[in-house]
């Protein structure tokens, strides 16, 4: 050997070295981008968070922080999650006005359903907003505000109004009003909202606790 690389292996190295400070540009650009927009990025989901909170608790109605005035809870059976979910807490003049809770229905006809249910103080739904879901387009998709007024049924609805037997949609007997072509869907919501009122009721002021550590459970998930 006349102590020269052999130039495929000279082409391969340089290849590599190359394709070694390209691939630490990258990740350079990608840090710095994420850094330049990490802020934004915040900002955007805190509006938009407070956009979907505010169209069932209105501004006027709570003079505190909604977005940062929350509580991490957690109940498989009521709440539809085995992990902690968010409850955004609305206060006036430091009390209770609403609580909204991060509920899941987890049998919707395509997947979980996850949902925002505000209610108030004392007990009845200020609102049931649906986040984000997978369901069919053109008939489960109903449930969206933006796409029909099926949601606004929940407002001003309790434990009490209707009575526990007829917190069903009508073709199994209840009050709540099914989709055209679709009854899977909002039977899982029915049954959502309905566990997320009796988890209201079972927890009551714990909800309200400044103390963000506590973290309510029932009986059957301890």
């Amino acid at each position: 050997m006349n102590g020269k690389l052999n130039p495929l292996i000279q082409k391969m190295i340089i290849s590599a070295i190359v394709l070694g400070v390209f691939s630490i540009i990258g990740t350079a650009m990608v840090a710095f981008t994420y850094e330049q927009t990490k802020e934004q990025i915040k900002e955007n989901h805190r509006q938009a968070t407070l956009k979907s909170l505010h169209q069932l608790i209105s501004p006027a109605e709570h003079d505190n922080d909604i977005f940062t005035d929350t509580l991490q809870v957690t109940n498989q059976a009521l709440l539809g999650s085995k992990e902690p979910v968010t409850v955004f807490r609305a206060r006036k003049n430091n009390k209770p006005v609403a609580a909204i809770l991060t509920a899941i229905a987890p049998d919707g006809y395509t997947g979980k359903i996850f949902l925002l249910v505000a209610i108030k103080y004392n007990g009845k739904l200020a609102g049931v907003r649906v986040v984000s879901h997978k369901e069919t387009p053109g008939l489960g998709d109903a449930i969206d505000i933006e796409k029909s007024n099926w949601i606004l049924q929940f407002n001003n609805k309790s434990l009490s109004n209707p009575a526990t037997e007829k917190w069903k949609v009508k073709r199994d007997g209840g009050d709540f009003d099914q989709l055209t072509g679709a009854t899977i869907t909002p039977r899982a919501i029915v049954k959502a909202v309905h566990k997320a009122l009796l988890f209201y009721k079972q927890q009551g002021d714990k909800l309200f606790v400044t103390n963000t550590a506590v973290s309510p459970t029932s009986p059957a998930e301890k």
